[in-house]
């Protein structure tokens, strides 16, 4: 059974993929054998990938190039691998391996085997509940705000400048038509205030207010407050109670 696919670049159909199993290693460079990566940047043994269990170990055999591996569905998720490192390990389902090369960015994508979960339910236990991390309401006006703020990163665009108060305007209107500047910006401050941020007072509004954009997107998709299911919400269809 194979628990690691491996997509070459520009690779146009399932032949070109490589599959690996356990015990199984796979060079990668611009030598001959494994993965071969033809460009005069990368080195002709880059680096080896090691399938185990439901990650994958990633070595980096440069002299001075980090590799980067990215989580295409983390919204900027990403894990650096430094020169000469070994046996990194990636935990994300679906990796993109960059590789600087010589003015150029290459990438090749890897597959992992899908993630296993135990319940999260409580079992039967007594006592008080865990208070939440985040109390969010998925329902209220200030949360349709926070999905339009994270909607360029979510669809795949991890460094995608963040939307201006106009254009958070125009986007919530479908399902929020009473939408102003000034909604927009007071919930924008309630979020700050309900998320805790630290602001510093003195930084001029332009600039605390993006600095404070900026915060809540990090802190969003990082933790996962708001994810890519939730885009629904921006729409007529799905955006249900918000108030």
């Amino acid at each position: 059974m194979h628990s690691l696919i491996v997509v070459p670049p520009s690779c146009a159909d399932a032949n070109g993929q490589i599959r690996l199993g356990a015990g199984d290693r796979l060079a990668f460079g611009r030598a001959d054998g494994g993965l071969v990566i033809a460009h005069e940047g990368v080195p002709r043994v880059a680096g080896e990938i090691v399938p185990d269990r439901t990650f994958w170990l990633l070595s980096n055999h440069s002299e001075d190039q980090t590799y980067v591996v990215e989580n295409p569905e983390g919204a900027g998720e990403h894990v650096k691998v430094a020169p000469g490192r070994l046996e990194a390990p990636v935990p994300f389902e679906f990796s993109r391996v960059v590789l600087p090369a010589a003015g150029d960015l290459l990438a090749f994508d890897v597959w992992a085997p899908r993630h296993a979960f135990r319940s999260v339910s409580r079992r039967g236990l007594s006592g008080s509940l865990t208070t939440p991390a985040f109390s969010l309401d998925r329902t209220k006006r200030y949360f349709a705000v926070l999905t339009a703020l994270c909607e360029p990163r979510l669809r795949g665009a991890p460094h995608a400048p963040l939307p201006a108060v106009e254009e958070l305007v125009e986007r919530l209107r479908e399902v929020w038509p009473g939408a102003t500047r000034s909604a927009v910006y007071w919930n924008i401050d309630y979020l700050a205030v309900k998320l805790r941020l630290r602001q510093d007072p003195a930084e001029p509004g332009a600039r605390r207010l993006n600095g404070k954009k900026e915060t809540l997107v990090s802190l969003a998709l990082r933790f996962d407050l708001v994810q890519e299911d939730d885009l629904l919400l921006l729409t007529p269809t799905g955006a249900g109670a918000a108030r």
